[in-house]
């Protein structure tokens, strides 16, 4: 969770004297005040809420939540200015969004307050900064129209912020201290992205840092040009809407600008219009075990800065429809607007009922299986690591390059979209993601994988499953039999290896795992064309077993 810092008078004149009832609201609100004094309030903002990361922005959720402010209505007008995002750029940073905000009023602690939600994004949303990167510059420092390009790095040439000298693209990862701290980003791409106004000075080169030139901003800002770049648009639109909706509450008046795409398609960013989710006010009463009327409903919703419109009565009661503003990166499902209904309530004031039916609990057999399994291989040295039960097309057919048979999210929010199908995509992603940490890399992960089965009710069926993988420069398939053999002598199961086949492994070099005359998994060194997808430095072995037989 990330601490918020305000400075008590700006906060008081924004929401009233910060008292004890004021306290108790705010810590009712779902952000616990870390500690109160003359000078500042300090507030605790859980994940799901980096729209609370600005003064602003929280004083707004506070009156709202009190019963005293608004919904957010944001007025944005066209600029008529416009952005093109070139296909010179990197694959792996395709994505440019931007805005104008003018008549912003600058002084020293909001120019800090931008800078610490611009990192605050860049640390959460945008996952220090691997999903994308923010800019903001002051308006009369460039030119439009302004383009998204890519460019060699020894082609790139500016003076980075805070820096005494311009410098190539190369030299900023290894020469600049943002540079050495994401150089892990982009240090392997080919191109560069660049921002270029149409004076061909190069505005930034994302997400690394901008142009002192034209990409520093301070007091005797007005007016700003703000963009985001990145890899997941979902992510950008969601962290962009954020800051800019925090650049409004300055005083700044937002005006759009027509994002030409790679493949064509305008966007028109900001988009702040709200996104529209049913839900029936039935199944919140029935998961919150209330009897709560849809004027209370919406009047609940309403505190937590959430509209509602009717939609009309079904067998099941009324039928609802909630706007969600723009910034809120939370709201994904109608559980969650169960969840802002709690809260507006007040858990404090839910009745606790004891139930009319007495049991023992007992930990699962399955659960006491899988203990076994991870305190043993924990005590052999490897890491144990818990992975998404999600990914993108693009990462599992790394391995499975024929693969089209997907299990596929519906409505994804993120990047990934498919269930995954085993856990060795996500062991190599890790050892990717760590591929700069010191060697030998011992982990493994128990966890579920799925598969289609038309018999089941939903379609798919889950299968617990085992994957280790050790990965250094000698690394070869006896380091990982020895390990498997003290497994299975310690869950006393007796076990074979046959000659296999698998596409993530060499062929030769692969091993079937037989356990009472039935294929269980596999067990190999790892195929190099998929290192090499993977961009992994050092040779790797692994299995992967199922476990549904054995616990």
């Amino acid at each position: 969770m990330t601490i918020l810092s305000m400075n008590r008078k700006a906060l008081e004149k924004a929401i009233g004297k910060v008292d004890e009832a004021m306290e108790k609201s705010i810590t009712d609100m779902g952000t616990p005040i870390e500690y109160v004094n003359d000078e500042e309030v300090a507030v605790e903002v859980f994940p799901n809420r980096p729209d609370l990361l600005s003064l602003q922005n929280f004083a707004r959720a506070v009156n709202q939540y009190r019963g005293k402010g608004k919904l957010a209505n944001f007025n944005v007008k066209s600029s008529g200015e416009k952005l093109i995002v070139d296909k010179s750029l990197p694959k792996e940073w395709p994505y440019a969004i931007a805005c104008i905000i003018k008549g912003v009023k600058f002084d020293d602690e909001r120019i800090k307050e931008v800078i610490d939600i611009q990192e605050k994004l860049g640390m959460g949303i945008l996952r220090k900064r691997k999903k994308g990167g923010i800019g903001l510059y002051p308006l009369e420092k460039i030119e439009f129209p302004i383009k998204f390009v890519g460019k060699k790095p020894e082609d790139i040439k500016f003076k980075p912020l805070e820096f005494p000298r311009v410098i190539n693209g190369r030299q900023i990862l290894g020469q600049h201290p943002t540079g050495r701290d994401y150089a892990h980003i982009c240090q392997d791409w080919d191109v560069f992205p660049i921002f270029v106004d149409n004076a061909g000075t190069i505005m930034s080169m994302p997400p690394i840092i901008n142009s002192h030139d034209v990409g520093k901003i301070d007091e005797t800002t007005k007016d700003i040009f703000l963009e985001a770049t990145g890899t997941n648009l979902h992510a950008l639109k969601k962290a962009f809407n954020i800051i800019a909706i925090s650049l409004a509450a300055m005083g700044g008046q937002i005006y759009s600008i027509d994002c030409k795409q790679q493949d064509g398609k305008v966007i028109s960013a900001p988009d702040l219009s709200g996104e529209k989710m049913d839900f029936k006010v039935e199944d919140i009463n029935k998961m919150l075990g209330v009897d709560f009327s849809e004027k209370k409903v919406k009047e609940y919703l309403s505190r937590m800065g959430i509209g509602v419109e009717s939609t009309g009565d079904d067998p099941k009661g009324p039928k609802c429809k909630a706007i969600v503003p723009a910034y809120r990166t939370d709201i994904l499902h109608w559980v969650d607007l169960a969840e802002e209904v709690a809260i507006a309530h007040g858990y404090d004031n839910f009745e606790p009922i004891l139930p009319e039916i007495s049991t023992i609990a007992e930990e699962d057999p399955k659960s006491k299986s899988k203990k076994v399994i991870s305190n043993v291989l924990a005590g052999l040295g490897l890491l144990e690591v818990n992975s998404f039960h999600i990914n993108t097309k693009k990462d599992v057919k790394k391995i499975h390059y024929g693969l089209t048979d997907f299990i596929e999210l519906e409505d994804s929010k993120t990047g990934r979209d498919v269930l995954r199908v085993d856990l060795l995509t996500n062991m190599m992603q890790i050892l990717y993601e760590n591929s700069d940490a010191s060697y030998p890399h011992k982990i493994f992960e128990v966890g579920r994988v799925f598969s289609k089965d038309t018999s089941q009710e939903a379609g798919v069926i889950e299968n617990e499953k085992l994957s280790v993988v050790l990965s250094d420069e000698k690394v070869n398939f006896t380091d990982l039999k020895q390990i498997l053999d003290y497994l299975f002598k310690m869950l006393e199961v007796e076990y074979e290896i046959k000659d296999g086949s698998h596409v993530g492994f060499i062929d030769g070099r692969c091993g079937e795992v037989v356990v009472n005359g039935k294929s269980i998994g596999y067990i190999g060194e790892v195929n190099p064309r998929v290192l090499k997808n993977w961009k992994i430095k050092m040779p790797a072995v692994a299995l992967e077993i199922d476990l549904e037989g054995l616990i």
